[in-house]
């Protein structure tokens, strides 16, 4: 099963993207876990290392998907 995490600020781009994707990812080919970076600042780094530079973005098996524009990620930094 692939694994799927969406990071997300929180924004209205954000939240729109968060439903789609919960409602079109098949949950028996993919588990998925949703980060609200604004909520979750100590797993920003870990953003980071995967690859992203803006939220809306799911990582899926370590591929990076840039959902929209949100924010930067350097803006959820000062956030």
């Amino acid at each position: 099963m692939a694994k799927a995490v969406f990071y997300h600020a929180g924004c209205k781009v954000c939240v729109n993207a968060e439903q789609m994707v919960l409602d079109y990812l098949d949950p028996s080919k993919a588990a998925v876990e949703i980060v609200h970076l604004g909520e979750k600042r100590d797993r920003i780094a870990e953003a980071e290392g995967a690859g992203i530079q803006s939220v809306p973005a799911l990582v899926i098996d370590g591929n990076v998907f840039h959902i929209n524009f949100g924010a930067s990620l350097e803006d959820v930094k000062k956030g």
